[in-house]
């Protein structure tokens, strides 16, 4: 009885012993001490290596789009001339070119440009963009070459879309082609076949390139079927030694039915280690380093048994932590000369909201999106 006694204190204290080594992170401090970079270096840097960087981010977050604006000069410095776009129409790409090089800046005009993609985008900072991109190229010397806004994605026809997505109405609505194979298409036809070089900024999901996100399939021999054609995806399959991901701090998504809706990445694990250094902004590589180890336990694990970061993306940039993180400005000018029954035919992903029948209703889940601290709170509060 003695010894089984003993056997169990012994364990006991082991157990302890190595959750608080765990808990002190060291390795993750030294390697940020000693190949932790500010986050503008970092990014930039990868332009050494690599002629698309893309970096996904989860929307609206205002810390990011800040960051993405201190990033126009440093990226022209480094012969980086287009920033990639996903809340953009490619078929009002003409009218961007003449804005960000024209003599007077039109906030109307981007205004009418991104309503035009996205009826509800009403968020400021990403029309602020432009406005940093205008203000760079007015200071640029004459016959200098001017920096780029390149809108990758194109209109949708959501006035087709009927009750739940089907193969039929689904291809109605996405009339070219699938968002992330038209996006490529762009991407290669502007950037790729000229040998130039792009800062990408889009969704999470469509920032992948090695990574494929997996879903369940009783058919399948494994029961995983994994979804390989996000943007990422697709310039990495055809342009592999070109592309760079990098993930901006910001949630994982649960798997579905679990709770909470969001998770901290990796087991909060990057925020524990964020506070022992400061909360310092910082950029680090995942792919062969202490971080990359780092397990997750998000839906990103879903047909990935023991799923570690490295996986998901090549690099990390840390700019706050959730309860830091500041939520974009709403303009409220936005539907300035629009009409409502024009804006409730374009209204986008109508199968993931609530219907709404009014611009005051609409109002009203735009700033529900766009409110931070309310859609983060589990993050915040844990």
């Amino acid at each position: 009885m003695f010894k089984i006694v003993t056997f169990i204190i012994i364990t006991f204290l082991f157990l302890v012993k190595s959750s608080g080594q765990e808990a002190n992170f060291s390795e993750e401090l030294s390697y940020l001490k000693k190949q932790g970079a500010d986050p503008i270096s970092y990014l930039i840097k990868k332009f050494n290596d690599y002629d698309f960087v893309i970096l996904g981010e989860d929307h609206a977050i205002k810390d990011n789009l800040d960051f993405i604006k201190e990033l126009i000069p440093e990226l022209y410095a480094a012969g980086v001339y287009t920033l990639g776009m996903e809340f953009g129409a490619y078929e009002k790409q003409s009218v961007v070119d003449s804005l960000v090089q024209s003599k007077i800046y039109n906030e109307q005009l981007v205004r009418d440009v991104m309503y035009f993609y996205n009826v509800g985008w009403a968020y400021k900072e990403y029309m602020d963009i432009y406005k940093t991109v205008w203000k760079f190229n007015k200071n640029l010397p004459l016959k200098s070459r001017k920096f780029r806004i390149l809108n990758i994605s194109y209109q949708y026809d959501w006035s087709e879309f009927f009750d739940i997505p089907t193969p039929e109405n689904m291809s109605k609505v996405f009339h070219k082609g699938p968002p992330n194979m038209f996006r490529a298409k762009v991407v290669e036809m502007e950037i790729a076949k000229k040998d130039d070089k792009i800062l990408l900024l889009v969704g999470t999901p469509h920032a992948f390139t090695r990574y494929q996100q997996a879903s369940l399939s009783v058919n399948s021999d494994s029961f995983c079927i994994y979804d390989n054609g996000s943007l990422g995806n697709r310039l990495y399959n055809k342009y592999p030694s070109r592309v760079f991901s990098i993930f901006l701090h910001g949630p994982f998504y649960n798997k579905p039915n679990k709770t909470p809706f969001m998770l901290s990445p990796a087991f909060d694990n990057i925020e524990k280690i964020a506070t022992l250094y400061n909360n310092k902004s910082v950029g680090f590589d995942l792919r062969n380093t202490p971080f990359g180890n780092l397990r997750d336990n998000s839906i990103y694990e879903t047909c990935y048994p023991r799923f570690r970061l490295h996986q998901l993306f090549d690099g990390y940039i840390f700019l706050v932590p959730f309860e830091k993180m500041k939520s974009c400005t709403i303009d409220i000018d936005f539907f300035k000369g629009k009409d409502w029954i024009t804006t409730k035919m374009h209204l986008p992903d109508p199968h993931w909201h609530e219907e709404v029948n009014s611009f005051d209703e609409y109002w009203k889940q735009i700033r529900n999106y766009g409110d931070i601290k309310s859609r983060y709170k589990t993050l915040i509060n844990k």
